[in-house]
């Protein structure tokens, strides 16, 4: 059988509900809540640049930092990104959105949400 994550193009079939996905601990940085992550690496680059994947997250609240640009496409679940200058991103499936670096905020997952993105 062919690893598709260590092929000239490194792919995944069914991203949307893909189950083999690897536990990347709690959030750091929480408000309120405990939200657990796991994920699937598609692709790490050198120096971890760039990076893409899978992301799925628990309800809770945090503290983030975007260290790099980053491009997400929210395929479930729902969240609000709030950023400290107080704008509002609600996020739901089918939403896309490009994070620049630098972008400092609060994350709230309302209800378990995956996230195909990409660091820069």
């Amino acid at each position: 059988m062919v690893d598709t994550l260590k092929t000239t193009a490194p792919h995944i079939h069914g991203a949307t509900t893909f189950a083999d996905l690897v536990d990347w601990g709690v959030q750091a940085d929480a408000i309120e809540g405990s939200s657990a992550s796991t994920g699937r690496l598609l692709f790490k680059g050198p120096n971890n640049q760039p990076e893409t994947g899978i992301w799925v997250c628990t309800p809770g609240k945090w503290r983030l930092s975007i260290p790099r640009d980053e491009f997400c496409h929210f395929v479930a679940g729902s969240a609000t990104y709030r950023s400290d200058d107080g704008e509002v991103i609600e996020v739901s499936p089918g939403t896309a959105v490009m994070f620049k670096a630098g972008w400092t905020g609060e994350c709230t997952v309302h209800e378990t949400m995956r996230n195909i993105y990409m660091l820069a």
